[in-house]
């Protein structure tokens, strides 16, 4: 539960931070090429979050979002179902939920047209 407090306070940190002055594009590989990565959005994510616009923050990237959900409850005894997967399993699903991800940045930000 301490966990999941601290990350909430980091995204109220990280909105107002963000609202007090806008460091523009943060990817790397964003900022360059002009394509997003597949966790573009997560810093999104923590700022629409922490200002109090959930539905924002699943739009701005869901997989960042489930990730941070994951890591706040792993604690509780979810983290444990997760390692007690198969190695192979678990590569695949990060896999696909990082090519997923991807493909929703690539639409969310206008370079795939759907």
């Amino acid at each position: 539960m301490l966990r999941a407090a601290a990350m909430a306070v980091a995204a109220v940190g990280v909105a107002w931070i963000h609202r007090a002055g806008d460091p523009g594009v943060l990817c790397p590989l964003r900022a360059l090429t002009g394509i997003p990565c597949p966790l573009c959005g997560g810093t999104t994510v923590f700022i629409e979050f922490g200002s109090g616009r959930p539905a924002q923050a699943v739009l701005a990237n869901p997989v960042a979002l489930a990730g941070a959900i994951g890591i706040a409850v792993a604690p509780l005894g979810l983290g444990g179902r997760w390692w007690a997967l198969q190695p192979k399993t678990r590569a695949w699903m990060l896999g696909a939920a990082l090519v997923g991800s991807e493909l929703w940045q690539l639409v969310r930000l206008g370079v795939l047209r759907v």
